[in-house]
């Protein structure tokens, strides 16, 4: 075995035995059962209830923990309504709409086709909307799917009064439709929704539809309450005995769309296990474990994590390893890690811990712009968003459509997530997944990540833009120094410390190499934005600043805009390539260990 894969496939064997057998359904189970009768909306007594049940275990159990109360950016929605040709519909609206509060936004319709529901979770948080030539300014646009942050954006900039989402099914799906990414800041408080915004269902939408063919016109009303709550983020820290200024991050949210059980009290009852199952095994632990249960992400827009990330930016930044999300395990149907995220880096530890531990091949995506991933700018490593989901074949025969949760139940952010969906024995099955991930992190000598999947998905990724671009813009550069880095991760890793010699100084910077890695590689592939900010929630293409190049073939003929493009691409190769240099002086020791501080 090479040592890259000996030091992927690392295990205690008999500590992991142990972990996993102290699991059991005794505590979680009557923690879902309990967070099933609360309506968790952020910042609000139910949901402060809430955490102090969880509070109230971690203390019984002696786990050192503390609850935050920041100050973020919630809106709660609180009724809205469609109204044509006569008769009133039923409809919801996301958070972070426009408000008309008594007053109701009249005028013509304007249907757009939204297309069929995506095959993929990610496709619910970042699709857009195709409008065709079709005239929607001054109107208020119809069109299918969710309400989500990239369609209301591309009607804002349409010029549309209102926007009215046609969801799949009988059920409305509430929602956030803001591109802003937790808490507004100067940057991007300008993106808040200038729109209201509502979601219909399947069959009154096809009557809106029909209107809409007839030249009709509807009036849209909605209620929010939106504007600064305190809110609460509960943090459990079980300190490592070997290196503990080393940090894991296991985390989800806390808050919910009506009483959300599979979204995600399964989640917050798992991860209330694994806080006492290690703090029962914290002797034996090498690196801290921080487990948090976050407000503000279905309210906010991920306002609680992204609060976290930006509290504890540089600790992160300098000793954080990896970011574990734990969303939605333990719902019935779930059979597979199908849709499961992983960067590229973490791909074989996964594919090897779920398969130890579950004996199912999970079938990794890249992560979507979306579940509480607010450290992609620092840089860290992260795997798992969405847990355990029913296969895509299952999920065909039941004539369910993509959803963002729940084990891929179309209960999903509605008024049926309710104790049904959760399912015991899967629940069993997921904590032990989590718990055996997030051990063999925490122990393991050398942080078990494989950089040349990273430069593998690089020259992948170049190689399509490339193509698109053909002799309009020459991408060599990039490709030349994604090789130069891989050739030198080679070097590395074969001469890397092997098992049973990884001691002291040699451990200590291989692994500051790994994080290092991360803080150089993760953003320049997963962000626009220079470390400490936040992307906007919308999605982000791989190595972001070369994508324009697929834009080049459209813009052939229009010398202005394509040169446009071109000055784009050649700051973005720019970024890329220093940021593949300073990687490649940092594998052979010629670089900082640790990253800058943020700018001022």
């Amino acid at each position: 075995m090479s040592r890259l894969l000996e030091m992927i496939a690392w295990s205690d064997e008999a500590l992991e035995r142990r972990v996993l057998d102290s699991i059991s359904l005794k505590a979680p189970w009557p923690v879902v059962e309990h967070l099933a009768t609360l309506t968790r909306l952020s910042g609000t007594p139910e949901e402060r209830r809430a955490v102090e049940l969880l509070a109230r275990h971690l203390e019984g159990w002696g786990v050192p923990h503390r609850v935050y109360e920041p100050e973020c950016f919630i809106s709660i929605p609180l009724a809205a309504s469609v109204r044509c040709n006569g008769t009133a519909y039923r409809a919801k609206t996301p958070a972070m709409s426009v408000s008309t509060g008594d007053e109701e936004v009249t005028g013509e319709l304007a249907y757009v086709p939204g297309g069929a529901a995506g095959s993929s979770p990610g496709d619910v948080f970042s699709a857009g909307v195709e409008f065709g030539g079709a005239r929607v300014a001054g109107r208020i646009v119809l069109t299918e799917g969710m309400a989500s942050p990239g369609k209301v954006k591309d009607l804002m900039a349409a010029g549309a009064i209102a926007g009215i989402f046609i969801n799949p099914g009988q059920n409305i799906h509430e929602g956030i439709c803001t591109t802003v990414w937790g808490t507004p800041d100067l940057d991007s408080a300008a993106r808040q929704p200038t729109i209201p915004v509502v979601a219909v269902n399947y069959a009154d939408g096809q009557a809106l539809i029909r209107a809409a063919r007839q030249g009709g016109r509807a009036g849209v009303s909605t209620r929010l309450e939106t504007g600064w709550r305190t809110i609460p983020v509960l943090v459990a820290e079980i300190p490592g005995t070997r290196a503990p200024e080393e940090c894991v991050l296991l985390h989800g949210h806390l808050d919910s769309w009506h009483t959300g059980v599979g979204d995600n009290a399964t989640g917050d009852a798992a991860m209330l296990e694994l806080a006492r199952v290690f703090w029962r095994h914290r002797r034996r632990l090498a690196r801290t474990l921080r487990i948090a249960w976050w407000s503000g992400h279905s309210h906010g827009r991920y306002a609680g994590s992204t609060w976290y990330a930006d509290t504890h930016a540089l600790d992160l930044a300098r000793y954080g390893v990896a970011q574990v999300n734990c969303d939605s395990p333990g719902c019935r149907w779930a059979t597979t890690y199908d849709h499961l995220s992983a960067m590229s880096e973490t791909v074989p530890f996964v594919d090897a811990v779920i398969r130890a531990t579950t004996g199912i091949t999970p079938q990794p995506e890249r992560p979507p712009r979306a579940g509480d991933y607010s450290f992609n700018s620092i840089g860290l490593s992260s795997f798992y968003m969405l847990s355990s989901t029913m296969s895509d074949t299952d999920r065909a025969e039941r004539g369910y459509y993509a959803v963002g949760g729940c084990g891929g139940n179309i209960a999903w952010h509605t008024e049926d997530d309710t104790l049904e969906i959760a399912d015991r024995d899967n629940l069993l099955r997921d904590m032990r997944m989590y718990a055996a991930s997030v051990l063999r992190v925490l122990n393991a000598p050398l942080h078990p990540f494989d950089w040349t999947r990273t430069t593998a998905e690089f020259r992948q990724t170049v190689g399509g833009y490339q193509q698109a671009a053909g002799d309009q813009f020459d991408l060599s550069p990039a490709r030349e120094a994604i090789d130069a880095l891989e050739a030198a991760l080679g070097e590395f890793y074969a001469g890397g410390p092997a098992r049973g010699t990884a001691r002291g100084a040699t451990v200590r910077r291989f692994n500051a190499v790994q994080r290092r890695l991360g803080r150089l590689l993760i953003p320049v592939n997963y962000s626009r934005m220079p470390a400490f900010w936040h992307d906007p929630a919308i999605n982000v293409p791989p190595l972001p600043d070369l994508a324009p190049a697929l834009a080049l073939p459209r813009v052939a003929g229009d010398p202005a805009q394509r040169g446009i493009v071109r000055a784009h691409l050649a700051r973005g190769q720019n970024r890329l390539v220093w940021a593949l240099t300073q990687a490649r002086e940092v594998v052979l020791g010629r670089g900082p260990l640790t990253p800058p501080p943020a700018r001022p």
